[in-house]
């Protein structure tokens, strides 16, 4: 049997990233309906048919046996979570033709990230911002040689932290706070000890929340981590597709 005809060696080897992929939704059955974050985001969020639509790229790198996640600090300029902790992204353009498009085209034009060094995977669930965006993450591998160049107008500063570490319980805390009438519960990490200057909170820590449920309810143990980080074997897109689950929720 061909590796593209077998889900479980869609990707080479037997663990890692068959697991990840399947905890997303497949690509070819985008998400739709209620923001994940809909319960604090009550009373905050724009009606979903005056949001923005717009998209995030969460890159995975796998780097000397560990998988990193790439992630950017907005410069202070910047109209929307100035001087904040954001994936590459922005605003889905008529230009567009896809959320997958747009991630790799903010990817691009933020970081240099080529987008033949992109390999998407699947995409993570809804999120709504406070800014009147709604959020599609799309969860990508990309290639170990890749070296971001920020532009100096949107991104001030570049780093990765590694999955292992964003995924573990222990390090999120989940910091209630009154605003508008209500309790609401603020997701944000410690600061990693890969960038301690580094604030990750808010919508971003959100969407890795979201990330480490989704990997939860699909079973994947933390082993999977190191597993994927080791596969260096190209990566087709078929193969992608075949390990993808074929239904729009896990």
């Amino acid at each position: 049997m061909s590796a593209a005809a077998d889900p479980e060696r869609a990707i080479v080897g037997n663990h890692g990233w068959p697991h990840i992929v399947r905890a997303l939704h497949a690509l070819d059955a985008v998400p739709v309906g209620a923001a994940w974050n809909r319960d604090e985001m009550d009373g905050l969020a724009l009606p979903e048919r005056d949001a923005a639509d717009a998209a995030v790229l969460v890159a995975l790198i796998p780097r000397e046996g560990v998988l990193q996640v790439l992630l950017t600090r907005r410069t202070d300029a910047l109209r929307h979570h100035a001087g904040q902790v954001s994936f590459p992204g922005g605003r889905i353009e008529p230009g567009d033709a896809d959320a997958v498009a747009a991630a790799l085209r903010e990817a691009h034009e933020e970081v240099g990230l080529a987008p033949r060094l992109a390999r998407p995977l699947g995409y993570l669930d809804l999120f709504d911002t406070i800014t009147g965006f709604r959020v599609l993450p799309v969860v990508a591998h990309v290639d170990p040689d890749f070296v971001a160049v920020p532009d100096p107008g949107e991104v001030s500063d570049v780093f990765e932290v590694p999955l292992d570490w964003l995924m573990t319980p222990e390090n999120l805390e989940l910091i209630e706070v009154e605003y508008r009438g209500r309790a609401r519960r603020i997701p944000e990490f410690r600061r990693p000890p890969s960038a301690p200057t580094q604030r990750i909170w808010g919508v971003t820590a959100a969407i890795l929340y979201n990330f480490r449920f989704r990997l939860e309810q699909a079973g994947l143990e933390r082993a999977d981590f190191e597993q994927a980080a080791l596969e260096q074997a190209d990566i087709e897109q078929t193969d992608l597709e075949q390990a993808s689950p074929r239904q729009a929720d896990a």
